[in-house]
């Protein structure tokens, strides 16, 4: 998994694991990788038992499970993600209440297990989110829990993954999932073809063009979109990686 790279300082390396053999996998490289824990579930049971084959009831029973597992082996849990919070393909609508009241259940697993959650991540898993669903789901979780920080994981299946993120940025929010080029998505979504998470360097457009300086060098950030789409061998969704930077007009223009 991890063997093939030296670390470089300044830099945290994650991975994705969903049980305990992953988990024993990740500790195994403990000394590249930074490892925390966290509680995922979904705002819809239809996607739960596409996804995981099992029910809101059963995820949460595993969740517990997983939870004891990180707490033995050391892993910090202080996550919680909620899958599917704004729609589903499945289910169809998600409204803000369900996503209140699974943030609750998650909430209750991790009180119960003795952990404290400071970050709560909500999912548009299958691209039902618009600006508004962002502004009344993260509005409802907020409302309920002032204290949490609140993320976001979009995927730009319909296209306003940019749209949902400038909604966000207006709501405070500072953490959002992204990918370079776009890559991702979710295989369980019933959508082939979708588009993946929102695009890295679109998202630091977004922000940079706002007034929001986030360290990146963009038309670098754009030459390795163009990398990983050699690497996949297949065009990425990201309109930046044909489009370039504007920075990169405004140095022609100037």
């Amino acid at each position: 998994m991890a063997g093939g790279f030296a670390p470089r300082p300044g830099v945290h390396y994650t991975a994705l694991w969903f049980n305990e053999n992953g988990l024993r996998r990740a500790l195994a490289f403990a000394d590249r990788l930074t490892l925390t824990g966290s509680i995922s579930l979904a705002a819809s049971d239809a996607f739960s038992r596409k996804n995981l084959n099992r029910g809101h009831a059963e995820n949460l029973e595993a969740m517990r499970k997983q939870t004891a597992a990180h707490q033995a082996a050391g892993v910090p849990v202080t996550r919680l993600g909620v899958m599917a919070a704004f729609g589903c393909n499945y289910q169809g609508d998600i409204s803000p209440a369900q996503v209140v009241q699974t943030v609750a259940d998650g909430l209750a697993v991790a009180a119960e297990a003795g952990v404290a959650i400071t970050d709560i991540s909500l999912a548009d898993t299958m691209g039902w989110a618009t600006p508004i669903r962002i502004e009344r789901g993260v509005g409802a979780v907020r409302e309920r829990w002032p204290g949490m920080r609140i993320g976001l994981h979009l995927h730009d299946t319909r296209g306003l993954a940019v749209a949902n993120a400038h909604a966000g940025l207006r709501l405070g929010v500072t953490k959002f999932d992204s990918t370079v080029g776009g890559l991702g998505g979710c295989p369980f979504a019933g959508q082939k073809g979708a588009a993946g998470n929102i695009c890295t360097e679109e998202l630091a457009l977004l922000c940079e063009e706002m007034g929001i300086a986030t360290g990146i060098d963009l038309d670098a950030l754009i030459e390795v979109g163009r990398m990983a789409e050699r690497i996949v061998g297949h065009p990425l969704p990201s309109e930046l990686l044909r489009a370039g930077s504007l920075d990169a007009f405004r140095r022609q223009a100037a």
